[in-house]
């Protein structure tokens, strides 16, 4: 069960990278990550507080390593 992890992770990564929407700060990318994390980790019947964690961390990251910039125009 423990391969489901970095699913989790990469799904609430990408949810929480909206383009072009109102999710602007660090914080709302971390909390539609926590959400989408906890999310996801409840509907596989996992850990909904380990999912929540990962899912928001991987939404305040995500910009920093490059998978939610956006375009400077």
């Amino acid at each position: 069960m423990k391969f489901i992890y970095p699913l989790i992770a990469s799904t609430a990564l990408l949810s929480a990278c909206a383009q072009g929407a109102a999710i602007d700060s660090d914080a709302e990318r971390g909390i539609v990550g926590a959400a989408v994390g906890y999310g996801a980790a409840k509907a596989i019947d996992g850990d909904g507080g380990r999912g929540a964690i990962i899912g928001g961390l991987a939404g305040v990251f995500c910009d920093d390593v490059g998978v939610c910039s956006r375009p400077r125009y």
